[in-house]
């Protein structure tokens, strides 16, 4: 249904695509993924208003296909005055409206051949959207999101994650020929998010999401469209089976690179032979294989293969540490409760001690930014914070801890750095180089800003981290390179978090909200908590034996032994198939 040939488009001060090709037809639930800033959101834009932009190739979009829309800035209406069936079922509501409207038209019109074909065509819409069955519909949606509950509430009285997921239900009902949705996934909690993947696998037309959501990914996508460096890479079938495809060429590449390589060297010193005896014996011949053997070498050189899907750059994220921070409790709370009208936490109590690394889980709208934020601030009675206590604060809200009126290099003088120098010598390790810095924070993707939270943060030297959902927005690469980052980190930590595999990886356990105040439990109980709920018994311990797999094939790669790395790939290939 949709063809794009060719494709190339740029801003004056970035260009975002080359000659990119890719394919939507019919039934694909497609994930779009690519690092962030690479110009997802921008492509979205042209394919839904085309004229809009001045692009170079060739775009064919079935002129029948309907395009539907979930922005991931969606927020709801405080004024709306409407239930949330009545919100799903706006635009059935409005065509029945209409219908009604037009049958009482013929009462008394005396043009009844245009009246006639005004009904015929919103008779034809109403049927294109199955609405003769929408309000058994909507109830089925309803349903399988685990949200019936909510049918008759006030639209305007959903937290943020539930009106993500009505929003996506309300697009999904009108049944467009392709959806478009925009990372629907960002600050959803487990529970949301598990109702989001049972809407994405249940529903019947083309979709195209863009996501970084590790979960959603492994769970609904038949098709990838990878964007990367100008490029596009598409692959038909499952994510977890395109991360396989890109290891196996990673192997096969680097042998071949080193093979390259080694050949290479041996022509070097074959040329410098060959100069050295040219330089001292006057033979022209001895001349014309010179000229042979370094344009040969040139050849070889130019021969290097280029993969820009395996070997991407992942951000270098370090949280420093003062090495004068002395150990003991970081922040106790007692008695703590929190509420806006209504009572949202009460009698929570717990310590964060010096090495402690706690994530905070529990639904949304149940508290949880409130309460870092309080001991961020430092002023609520019911949390101290003990002496020699440094923390640094990364927010959902970006704009709370970084100014959009700046420049990215303004944004670190005024964070202390002294020089432009010291700063772009800093922001390269997170990605950021060249004509970016002087673009202003307003200009940059979500993910990008995020990225600048977390450079402060690390910059900050801290030994307390209170990070609010860090993984918001970030592509897989950020995500893994910020995994690692918590678990090297030497400090504490309090992280609230939807991001499983963040909480896994990286926590030593979690404080969960239930009932209005919060129990800690251990890592292992909250890991077979989730599986319990989500996955076959022995999912679990397949995953971690693949993460174990893909572990000892990096280091195989890292020790050049490539028949090892090659048989722990057949062996990963076989444990895939299971997952």
């Amino acid at each position: 249904m949709i063809k794009v040939n060719n494709l190339s488009f740029s801003f004056p001060q970035k260009e975002l695509y080359t000659d990119v090709s890719f394919t939507l037809e019919e039934g694909q639930h497609c994930a779009f993924i690519g690092t962030s800033g690479s110009g997802k959101s921008t492509l979205i834009e042209i394919l839904m208003d085309p004229e809009k932009h001045l692009f170079e190739g060739k775009l064919e979009i079935d002129p029948d296909c309907r395009i539907g829309y979930v922005s991931q800035f969606s927020q709801v209406d405080p004024a709306a005055e409407m239930t949330v069936f009545e919100y799903i079922g706006e635009e059935f509501i409005k065509i029945q409206d209409e219908l009604t409207s037009i049958y009482a038209e013929m009462a008394t019109t005396s043009d009844m051949d245009a009246l006639m074909e005004k009904l015929q065509s919103t008779m034809d819409a109403f049927e294109a959207m199955d609405g003769d069955n929408f309000e058994n519909t909507i109830n089925k949606q309803l349903n399988l999101a685990d949200l019936a509950k909510l049918k008759d509430l006030n639209v305007s009285s959903l937290s943020g994650g539930e009106f993500k997921l009505i929003q996506v239900m309300k697009e999904m009902l009108v049944r467009p020929d392709l959806l478009i949705m925009d990372e629907p996934d960002v600050f959803l909690d487990f529970e949301n998010l598990n109702a989001l993947k049972k809407l994405i696998n249940a529903h019947k037309g083309m979709l195209l999401v863009v996501t970084h959501n590790r979960y959603l990914l492994n769970h609904c996508f038949n098709k990838i469209i990878h964007l990367e460096d100008k490029e596009i890479q598409e692959f038909d079938g499952r994510y977890i089976d395109y991360n396989f495809s890109l290891l196996q060429t990673k192997v096969e590449l680097q042998e071949i690179a080193v093979a390259e390589a080694d050949e290479i060297q041996r022509y070097d010193q074959l040329i410098d032979n060959l100069r050295e005896i040219a330089t001292n014996v006057d033979n022209p011949s001895r001349g014309r294989a010179l000229k042979a053997r370094v344009k040969f070498q040139e050849r070889l050189e130019a021969r290097r293969i280029k993969a820009p899907f395996v070997a991407i750059k992942q951000p270098h994220i370090r949280f420093g540490l003062d090495p004068q921070a002395e150990a003991g409790v970081r922040v106790t709370v007692q008695d703590y409760r929190a509420g806006f009208g209504e009572l949202l936490l009460e009698n929570v109590n717990f310590e964060i001690g010096s090495n402690d690394k706690v994530a905070i889980i529990g639904p949304n709208g149940t508290g949880k930014t409130t309460l870092l934020r309080d001991i961020f601030r430092g002023e609520h009675p019911s949390i101290r914070i003990h002496e020699g206590t440094k923390i640094a604060y990364l927010s959902q809200l970006q704009g709370e801890t970084l100014k959009d009126s700046n420049t990215i290099l303004h944004e670190f003088i005024d964070a202390g750095f002294e020089t432009y120098d010291e700063i772009r010598a800093y922001l390269a390790n997170y990605g950021f180089e060249g004509e970016i810095l002087e673009q202003k924070i307003e200009s940059l993707s979500g993910g990008e800003k995020n990225m600048l939270q977390l450079a402060k943060v690390a910059a900050a030297e801290a030994n307390l981290l209170l990070l609010d959902e860090p993984t918001s927005h970030l592509d897989l690469y950020s995500q893994v390179a910020l995994e690692q980052a918590l678990i090297d980190y030497k400090g504490a930590i309090l992280m609230v978090s939807h991001d499983f595999y963040s909480v896994v990886n990286g926590m030593d356990y979690v404080l969960i909200i239930d009932n209005k105040t919060i129990r800690k439990m251990s890592m292992r109980k909250f890991r077979q908590m989730i599986y319990n709920n989500h996955f076959n018994k022995d999912y679990l311990e397949n995953e971690q034996q693949k993460k174990s797999l893909e572990m000892q094939i990096e280091l195989a790669l890292k020790a050049a032994d490539f028949e090892s790395a090659k048989g722990l790939v057949e062996e990963l290939e076989q444990l895939i198939k299971l997952l």
